[in-house]
């Protein structure tokens, strides 16, 4: 028992540490890139999700790289993405002024629309992979090429989307920072991943451990516990632009981590030797998938249909329906992990 309270001790201090150092690895990206005048909804999309996706791409590579744990790293990657999506819930319960959706800008739909693609392609190869129907070159799945790609597709889309609609898109933040120089964000930011890199090595291992002396299966661990601890950068800075009043730069910065999360998952398969990671992987990790794919869907029909009611005053449907999903899909890996 003293064993099992020391994993979870270990474990609250490695997510607590993600939590403290993901706002500064945003604080600081979000100043280089006010220094290079990007728009709002481009760093949003771009910039702040690579940054706060870091973790996962830390814990990720590690886990495949280092531990051997596979379904860890997958676990990591989609279980973000469905805690993402159940931020928006979070997003929209805390602007009281007006329903998230109402504020939002329809813009969005194309970032959600990708997140429908990928994560539904991720499901799909993980399902496809576990009896060989999806061949590989050497230890590599031809479905990690098409990820990439359409990843690839997604920004540039995205990018001539807010390129063609800069004014609609524009959006009054005041995030200036004349006192810090590029250089020394940059010096911060690199500082800040050093800290992430160094935490995400050892989150999987401890993971990993936690999931054995529970009597858990490492898929459930990872979608719930490695991911919600990895996801706290984005929460944190979700909320914190929500108190800049950059609604539509938290909005493209939840999306946008989740395009570039199934990227993360074709550099994992890259970087697992043994073969093809999907085909390693509990097919579980499909359910994942799928509760993304429809979570995002859900945000499409907020995006476009723009409800005006709260639910008893709190958030509106769409956000309670995310919230339910979120626990639907948590509930289904707990039975799966028993």
């Amino acid at each position: 028992m003293p064993a099992v309270l020391g994993l979870w001790v270990f474990f609250a201090l490695l997510a607590a540490a993600i939590g403290y150092i993901g706002p500064h690895l945003s604080r600081n990206g979000d100043i280089i890139a006010e220094k290079t005048n990007l728009s709002g909804t481009w760093i949003g999309v771009v910039l702040i999700a690579t940054v706060t996706s870091l973790p996962e791409l830390i814990t990720g590579s590690s886990a495949v790289l280092i531990w051997d744990l596979p379904d860890i790293a997958v676990g990591d990657v989609l279980g973000s993405c469905v805690f993402n999506l159940a931020i928006l819930f979070v997003l929209d319960f805390l602007l009281r002024t007006e329903p998230l959706y109402r504020r939002a800008n329809q813009g969005h739909i194309i970032s959600a629309g990708f997140g429908v693609m990928l994560t539904g392609f991720a499901g799909l190869g993980i399902l496809l992979s576990q009896n060989g129907t999806i061949p590989a070159v050497a230890h590599v799945s031809i479905a990690t090429p098409i990820m990439i790609a359409l990843y690839a597709l997604s920004m540039r889309t995205v990018f001539e989307y807010e390129r063609t609609h800069r004014e609609e898109l524009s959006e009054e933040v005041a995030r200036h920072y004349p006192d810090v120089t590029s250089r020394m964000a940059a010096r911060r930011y690199a500082a800040a991943a050093l800290g992430v890199a160094v935490v995400g090595v050892a989150l999987p291992v401890v993971g990993a451990e936690l999931a054995d002396a529970m009597g858990w299966t490492r898929t459930f661990v990872g979608t719930l516990l490695v991911a919600g601890a990895t996801s706290l950068p984005e929460l944190v800075v979700t909320i914190a632009a929500l108190r800049l009043g950059a609604v539509n730069m938290a909005v493209a910065g939840l999306l946008g981590s989740n395009l570039f999360n199934i990227c993360i998952l074709a550099i994992e398969d890259f970087l697992y030797l043994p073969g093809p990671l999907l085909a390693a992987v509990s097919p579980a990790h499909a359910i994942s998938a799928l509760s993304a794919t429809i979570m995002a869907g859900v945000a499409i029909i907020g995006l476009q249909y723009r409800p005006k009611s709260r639910v008893l005053g709190t958030a509106g449907w769409v956000g309670l329906a995310l919230f339910m999903i979120y626990i639907l899909n948590t509930y289904i890996l707990y039975l799966h992990g028993h």
